[in-house]
């Protein structure tokens, strides 16, 4: 008798609904390995073939689209039969998501020519999304006529496209054409915020902050219910525009509503504030925020770093730290730009290993920030091997060498910087040619600097402004015209200031033109009764033609309206200490060794030639006595102090609060020269680098 097989019981399967539910789940999450087994199921129902339904195919092409397989859903897409408008919307949509914006046109037009389906708004909407980041606004006006003929023009999220794709491509007045076009009733006052979004950023963007205003009139009358991205432009505009009065109505809007602070809202107040001057307020903002990442920190301490608090910027770097906020490339450049405000060379040292350790040695914000640093602190070497180190470089970073050699008084090497940067095709800006004219000037090359100024400027259609004027007047005056410079300032029709009169100024106190330079020195003080310097250099111009009587004159002047004269005061960093030191003063505690290293150097400098410039002092008393005033200045000391405590062949670089007077330069060429050292000082005009019994400035500063 035959065994009976029993029969296995029969399985249920999904139905075709779930399977096509489960597909959408899989492009939603983007689950590939999960939605193929969907895909095979559907096959072995041979519901996935060209004769399947219309539906499944069109799950597939958008879970295949979604998951970033565009040549599957290409595939199955070119094999149907038929096709729907969500055959044509999933496709597009697909290549739009993917970075691909001309194939959706493409298609598009085989759409409309084959007439397969009607395109619907969706469709619509992704072509001109399609033309909005492809920036092709020509194609974009026909998409706008044909929706103005098919009666689309007024859906939510066409119109908002529409506005996206005028505002991204600067035709703004189209943006706000489309969105006046909008009856008051029919307004969005939720949805339509996008629209408005897109055309703010537009603005700001452009500049337009007339407009900025109108558009958000516009928002209030219609009772558009603004968003985060709303506030951030709004905000944006306070920074800019500089006003804190609707920055502060704005900040209170925001507190009355609803939304959260997100870092994004949070790093605009705190810009915005910065940008105002209110660093109390921008500190406000950050100390209430319960969750702090690195986009909010590096904002307040560009708010630091903008309002000259050097210090404290660096200080906020290390409590980043101790939160264990890892930064990012813009906190280094932040942090190394402050390090660059007080010369702290030191520190920018460890910064830039730091650099090297996080990875963002290649990041042209670092790089850049990195040359500004070293030059600033009197590393110019450092800063060109950072340059010449640069894979990519920017305008910031021509422009910051350029000019970094110029204010070193290297007038060649910043030239052949320029020559290099134009051999390449690099355009110069406004910012290079203040680098360019003032290396003619500490060159002496006069022709060559009004071939800049009055020729390749013109050329490149770059406008000279104040400052490139004043870089031609220190030209004239480097050279000895002192005359032609001010004939120049006469007849240039141009506003001076007093930095321009005071650079004239000064090549009349260097060239022994007394007369030219008292008329000028008094002219200063009537444009700016305060400026210390200008009082001084007359008095210096009164002491060297013993003119006493002008001495005292200047100094009742001085008294009658307050003004004193800074004590001098230098600086040197040594193993990250600062130390500092005052014109005959005592505050140091190896006062006593430092004043004897000074006349140990007076005594080896002067068989080389030194004589105590005592003209420079502005007493009428004895010569010895004045000698004795000179020897003792704060740039001696520190300098004495240097040679005592920084070992051969290293640098020694001093920052001294104003300028150097005649007897100090003349002493530390010499001093150069007998101690086989290179000196570098920065004083309130310029760096000065003394090797070998020369300095860079070539006696003119």
């Amino acid at each position: 008798m035959l065994a009976v097989k029993k029969l296995p019981p029969k399985q249920h399967l999904p139905f075709l609904e779930d399977l096509v539910k489960l597909l959408k789940l899989s492009a939603d999450s983007k689950c590939l390995p999960f939605g193929k087994s969907i895909h095979a199921q559907l096959l072995i129902r041979n519901q996935a073939s060209h004769h399947s339904h219309i539906f499944q195919i069109n799950s597939l092409i958008n879970f295949y689209a979604k998951c970033g397989h565009l040549v599957l859903a290409r595939k199955l897409f070119d094999e149907m039969p038929f096709r729907n408008v969500v055959s044509w919307s999933a496709l597009m949509a697909g290549y739009l998501h993917s970075g691909d914006h001309v194939e959706p046109l493409v298609l598009f037009k085989s759409m409309v020519s084959m007439q397969e389906a009607c395109p619907d708004a969706f469709v619509l909407t992704t072509v001109v999304s399609s033309c909005s980041n492809s920036g092709r606004v020509h194609e974009g006006m026909q998409l706008h006529g044909y929706l103005v003929k098919c009666g689309l023009v007024s859906h939510k999220y066409v119109r908002s496209a529409l506005v996206h794709l005028y505002s991204r491509c600067s035709h703004v007045g189209s943006a706000l054409k489309v969105l006046d076009t909008m009856p008051d009733r029919d307004v969005d006052h939720d949805g339509d915020v996008f629209s408005y979004n897109s055309l703010l950023s537009a603005l700001m963007e452009s500049r337009e902050m007339g407009e900025v205003a109108g558009v958000l009139g516009r928002m209030v009358n219609r009772c558009v219910v603004w968003d985060n991205v709303t506030y951030v432009s709004v905000i944006g505009l306070c920074a800019q525009i500089g006003d804190l009065k609707l920055g502060l109505q704005v900040h209170a809007r925001l507190l009355r509503g609803s939304l959260t602070f997100d870092v994004y809202v949070s790093s605009a107040l705190i810009d915005m504030y910065g940008k105002c001057g209110e660093v109390s307020d921008a500190r406000k903002v950050f100390d209430n925020l319960l969750e702090r990442n690195v986009v909010v920190w590096t904002a307040l301490m560009t708010t630091y770093l903008q309002n000259g608090y050097f210090e404290e910027t660096l200080n906020l770097f290390t409590s980043m730290d101790r939160e264990e906020t890892l930064p990012n490339e813009c906190t280094f450049a932040v942090s190394i730009n402050a390090c660059a405000g007080i010369a702290a060379l030191g520190h920018g040292d460890l910064l830039h290993a730091q650099v090297e350790k996080f990875g963002f040695e290649n990041h042209i914000i670092v790089r850049n920030a990195l040359i500004n640093m070293y030059s600033k602190s009197g590393s110019i070497e450092s800063s060109s091997n950072v340059f010449s180190d640069m894979i990519h470089r920017d305008i910031i970073s021509w422009n910051s060498m350029i000019c970094g050699y110029a204010h070193h008084g290297l007038g060649k090497q910043a030239l052949i910087v320029f020559q290099d940067m134009l051999s390449i095709g690099v355009c110069p800006t406004y910012v290079t040619f203040i680098g360019v004219l003032s290396a003619c000037a500490h060159l002496g090359l006069v022709q060559e600097g009004f071939y800049y100024l009055n020729h390749l400027m013109k050329k490149l259609q770059i406008e000279p402004g104040l400052e490139h004027y004043t870089c031609v007047v220190s030209l004239l005056s480097r050279a000895g015209l002192l005359d032609e410079a001010d004939n120049f300032m006469k007849t240039t029709q141009v506003k001076w200031d007093a930095v321009a009169w005071r650079t004239l100024l000064n090549a009349c106190h260097v060239r022994q033109n007394y007369d030219l330079g008292k008329r000028i020195a008094e002219y200063v003080i009537q444009m700016d009764p305060h400026d210390v310097g200008t009082y001084t250099l007359l008095s210096n111009m009164y002491a060297k033609s013993r003119r006493w009587d002008g001495v005292a004159k200047i100094r009742k002047m001085m008294r009658d309206r307050n003004i004193k004269k800074e004590p001098g005061a230098s600086w040197l960093e040594i193993r990250n200490n600062i130390h500092i030191f005052l014109s005959e003063g005592d505050n140091h505690l190896e006062s006593v060794q430092i004043y004897e290293k000074v006349r140990e150097l007076l005594a080896m400098i002067k068989p080389l030639g030194y004589v105590p410039d005592v003209a420079v002092v502005l007493h009428d008393v004895e010569d010895e006595q004045k000698e004795g005033c000179l020897s003792y200045h704060s740039e001696k000391l520190a300098i004495a102090y240097g040679l005592m405590k920084i070992p051969s062949p290293a640098p020694i670089r001093i920052i001294k609060n104003l300028r150097m007077c005649d007897d100090c330069h003349s002493a530390v060429k010499l001093i150069s020269k007998a101690t086989n050292r290179m000196i570098i000082v920065r004083d309130a005009n310029r760096f000065h680098h003394f090797q070998d019994g020369f300095c860079t400035c070539t006696d003119h500063w």
